[in-house]
């Protein structure tokens, strides 16, 4: 027995979840209603018959009613589709909130028709149905289409179902402007976060942006406003007094003196008398009194650059200093109390120091109360052409010059350079550029050879791998030959191989080893 056949009713239905479905659909897909409210017109459209339809919405900021999308209309109809709220049909739906059906717009004299579009056809077949889009009991905006009259068509079930689309429109609206807001929120969060990245602390002292830099930076303002001991480590020539001098500025004590003292650089033998200070008469040339550095530090900063180098027996007086702030002078017997802050700075590894034996544990851990790591410039290498900025305009200034520009080829040189400098070569770099610089650009030629590119100084290596060995095989037999004046096996030994193989060498060069015997080198043209 076959199934019979589905009654109309049951095909209408199926028809109107399938339009609500694919409506749904539709709607789901973008953010912004505008780019999927002319698809659900047009699904209307396909599955009702309908001739022309419009979604009308209300612009809050002038109060008027215009189309935003339509379907059967042109631009310039859609654009004389403009409305007061309740003005015409569309404007009283939207205005008193409720749907209007006209069975035929030509019996209503309250249809406008005010984008032309109907103005050649028989308004005695249009039926016109609106429907308002509310939000909450607020409309802001209306649905309406345009139908043929027909006596078979129930104006009501087509108002329902438009009420139903116009319903999951407004959900749509509803959810584009929660999306709206958020993104709003969003953009106001970023530009906090934005303004407060901004006014996170950054030394006016030292150049950098990158992330590296701000850790750095972050670690200063950490600990700027203590008076906690500071340990810089870092690679020489990274800037670690340079922080040192950040700390000192920043803090309660910027008033005061700051010290600095490069403990590498002053002999074993007066570094104690510039440290503490000494006495009169307690060596010889002390003919007067002389304060140290931590005493002239005193309420200040002292800075000791290179802890790493200090002598066991200095670093004994230096840890009193860190665990009772008191200390005597050179041949002094009066205990000197200090309020001093001390910032201490290496390049060394004093953990390994610690397990040879050559820096004492306790001042280590005295010294490392706040480590701050500086990282080299190579791991920082966004900073690069900012500093290189930086220190083109100080000597462009020095050296009364007006470098404008650094050239393309030359920062792929600053770029891809490794800099075991670091900063101090980089400055050293570009100060020697400046002064080379005659056209107001800095070029790459101006840069140290060590910077220098193969194809920047024209020294590319051409030729073959197997070609290029070859050359320099034959190259180191003939100096081979010519120093042991013809002499095979002694040519043979010099080069750490057997006479026979020697033998083959030359052969395989045809190199005339006899003529080497008479002390002249023969001549050799590069193609032999």
């Amino acid at each position: 027995m076959s199934a019979s056949a589905p009654q109309p009713q049951i095909r209408s239905e199926l028809s109107e979840l399938t339009l609500l479905f694919e409506i749904s659909q539709r709607l789901d897909r973008s953010i912004d209603l505008r780019d999927e409210v002319g698809a659900v017109l047009e699904a209307i459209a396909q599955h009702t018959g309908m001739e022309r339809g419009t979604l009308t919405l209300l612009d809050r900021h002038t109060g008027e009613l215009y189309i935003e999308t339509a379907h059967g209309l042109s631009p310039a109809q859609q654009d004389r589709g403009r409305y007061r709220p309740g003005e015409g049909i569309t404007g009283r739906v939207v205005a008193e909130g409720r749907p209007m059906v006209i069975p035929r717009i030509s019996e209503e004299p309250h249809f406008l028709d005010r984008t032309k579009a109907r103005q050649r056809l028989d308004k005695s077949n249009i039926s016109f149905l609106c429907v308002p889009i509310k939000l909450g009991n607020k409309a802001i905006g209306a649905l309406s289409v345009d139908r043929l009259f027909s006596d078979s068509v129930s104006l009501d079930e087509d108002v329902r179902l438009l009420s139903i689309i116009a319903s999951m429109i407004a959900q749509a609206v509803r959810l584009r402007q929660e999306a709206l807001e958020e993104r709003q929120r969003l953009l106001e969060e970023n530009s906090r976060l934005k303004m407060e990245l901004e006014d996170r602390f950054r030394p006016a002292n030292i150049i950098g942006s990158s992330r590296a830099m701000q850790e750095v930076y972050d670690l200063i303002g950490q600990v700027a406003k203590s008076d906690t001991t500071v340990l810089i480590r870092g690679e020489s020539g990274v800037g670690k007094e340079l922080v040192a001098h950040a700390i000192h500025y920043s803090s309660n004590r910027a008033h005061k003196p700051f010290v600095r003292v490069n403990c590498a650089a002053l002999p074993e033998t007066i570094i104690e008398s510039e440290l503490f200070g000494h006495e009169k008469g307690a060596f010889t040339g002390a003919t007067m009194q002389r304060k140290g550095r931590f005493e002239l530090a005193n309420g200040g900063s002292i800075f000791l650059d290179e802890i790493g180098d200090l002598s066991p027996h200095m670093q004994i007086r230096l840890l009193r200093v860190l665990q009772e702030r008191e200390f005597e002078r050179v041949g002094g017997a009066e205990t000197i109390k200090v309020d001093v802050r001390v910032i201490a700075a290496t390049n060394r590894p004093l953990e390994e120091l610690m397990e040879e034996n050559t820096f004492r544990q306790d001042l280590y851990y005295r010294l490392n109360v706040f480590p701050v790591h500086i990282p080299p410039l190579r791991e920082r290498r966004s900073d690069i052409l900012e500093l290189a900025n930086f220190f083109v305009e100080k000597y462009s200034k020095a050296n009364h010059k007006s470098i404008r520009r650094i050239s393309t080829p030359a920062i792929d040189m600053l770029m891809s350079y490794h800099w075991p400098g670091n900063v101090r070569e980089l400055e050293n770099s570009i100060e020697r550029a400046v002064l080379l610089s005659s056209d107001d650009v800095l070029h790459g030629h101006h840069l140290p050879p060590t910077l220098q590119t193969a194809e920047a100084s024209g020294t590319v290596m051409r030729g073959k791998l197997d070609a290029t060995l070859d050359a320099v095989e034959r190259e180191m037999l003939i100096e081979a030959l010519k120093s042991s004046r013809g002499n095979m096996a002694k040519a043979a030994e010099g080069l750490g191989i057997t006479e026979r193989v020697m033998g083959l060498r030359v052969r395989k060069h045809r190199i005339p080893a006899r003529q080497f015997r008479t002390g002249r080198a023969p001549a050799f043209h590069s193609s032999s």
